[in-house]
């Protein structure tokens, strides 16, 4: 619905844009602490200046000495379990109060364009009429509810709303085509990007021979190598398959968007085959929120540790990220999340995870998202501004002016208020 191609963000410092310098350390006490997708330690993580500073086992007993030359702060999390902040690799988040539109299978992604973009009609008529920056932050919140703290959008990047407080980090280098049908001058823009920096691209969108047919067009045109990544995929017969991992691609799955509109995925082998795997929600037209997909992958037969990677650290390689995402260490960014503890790994954890569950998500050492449980917690010295949302009788109190946005979406859409199909109120 958005055939633009063009090159978002220029090479940056690493810093830049992340880590706010804040007046105050926080210390996270007492949780379990997610080392990898097996196991955790029960730790004290400290985090200053937006970032992680140590992880400090933890003794209960233990006297616990404050960084140097700050105003500490601390907040018990004994009982609660930390993941990094999950990494969404795909999604269009201006479309985020969208229904699930098509009645497929189709045979590509075309085919179902066609089918469901009627602008002058409803429901796209009126979701249209909501304007666009709110939208985007739809998209936002919608990812912040379900704990993913970096999105990638598969659009033009939009400083003015991206780099304005929004609810969640928008990676911001990337070169990016919506596809060989909608993309227009695709070699250009592959082009003039770096070896750094991924070129995010929908191919073998599709079950029919012409979607097979893209990985080979596209790498006979010289436009297949590392930087590559492929979104969907699902089109690539065997030989397909060879090539993108021969070629080091990357490839974005987004297996409930896929069977919804076209019936068929990727196959679980198919995932493991290809290190350089993430995985994403895409938009609301199809799919829901990343938790949705994190289930769906599992019911596919995908073991749990490999979804626990697919959406941290494999994510975090796949858009060459370069900040620490997807992992708890000393030095990473401070993206955290604060889960009630079942005594589970990490990963049988999150393959179980619902949104209501989620009681704390800190970006870059920020809180962004608090449970009316976790507001009492945490210390006046960190308490944010944050406003009340309810979704689907989940009370949440979030990063975003949901009051404004709520009366912007429902001047078109009136009150029954859907966010990845989930209803909002205030």
């Amino acid at each position: 619905m958005s055939p633009d191609t063009a090159v978002a963000g220029q090479p940056r410092p690493k810093d830049a844009g992340f880590a706010r310098e804040e007046p105050w350390s926080l210390t996270l006490r007492g949780a379990r602490v997610a080392v990898n997708a097996r196991s955790a330690v029960t730790a004290d993580v400290e985090i200053a200046r937006g970032r992680i500073h140590r992880i400090v086992p933890y003794a209960a007993n233990a006297q616990r000495v404050s960084l140097p030359d700050r105003q500490a702060a601390a907040v018990e999390l004994t009982g609660f379990l930390l993941f990094p902040g999950l990494i969404n690799a795909h999604d269009h988040l201006e479309f985020g109060l969208f229904p699930k539109l098509g009645h497929g299978p189709y045979r590509n992604a075309e085919e179902w364009a066609k089918d469901i973009y009627h602008p002058d009609s409803s429901p796209i008529h009126e979701h249209l009429q909501v304007p666009k920056p709110s939208r985007l932050w739809w998209g936002g919140i919608k990812n912040l509810l379900c704990g993913a703290t970096t999105v990638c959008h598969h659009n033009e990047f939009r400083p003015d709303v991206f780099e304005g407080g929004f609810p969640v980090r928008v990676v911001k280098r990337y070169a990016w085509s919506h596809s060989l049908q909608f993309g227009g001058d695709i070699a250009s823009v592959f082009h003039r990007s770096n070896q750094e920096t991924p070129f995010i691209i929908h191919l073998a969108e599709g079950t029919d021979a012409g979607s097979a047919a893209e990985v080979f067009e596209v790498d006979s045109r010289g436009l297949l190598d590392v930087r590559t990544v492929i979104v969907h995929g699902v089109g690539l017969d065997d030989t397909g398959h060879d090539l993108v991992i021969r070629r080091r691609a990357a490839v974005i799955w987004c297996p409930g968007s896929n069977l919804f509109t076209l019936g068929r995925t990727l196959s679980p082998d198919r995932i493991r085959q290809n290190p350089r795997t993430a995985l994403g929600s895409d938009s609301s037209l199809t799919a829901g929120d990343l938790l949705d997909q994190i289930h769906t992958a599992h019911e596919l037969g995908v073991p749990a540790e490999q979804i626990f990677d697919l959406v941290t650290t494999q994510a975090a390689d796949v858009l060459k990220l370069e900040n620490g995402e997807g992992s708890l260490v000393a030095g990473s960014i401070a993206d955290v999340i604060a889960v009630p503890d079942r005594g589970l790994s990490p990963a049988a954890t999150l393959i179980q995870l619902t949104a209501d569950q989620i009681e704390l998500v800190l970006l870059a050492g920020v809180p962004h998202l608090l449970s009316k449980q976790m507001v009492s917690r945490l210390p006046p010295l960190v308490r944010p501004q944050l406003e009340r949302i309810v979704v689907d009788g989940s009370e949440r109190y979030v990063s975003a002016p949901v009051a404004r946005l709520l009366q912007e979406a429902e001047k078109w859409l009136g009150r029954a208020i859907r966010l990845a199909g989930k209803r909002v109120q205030q």
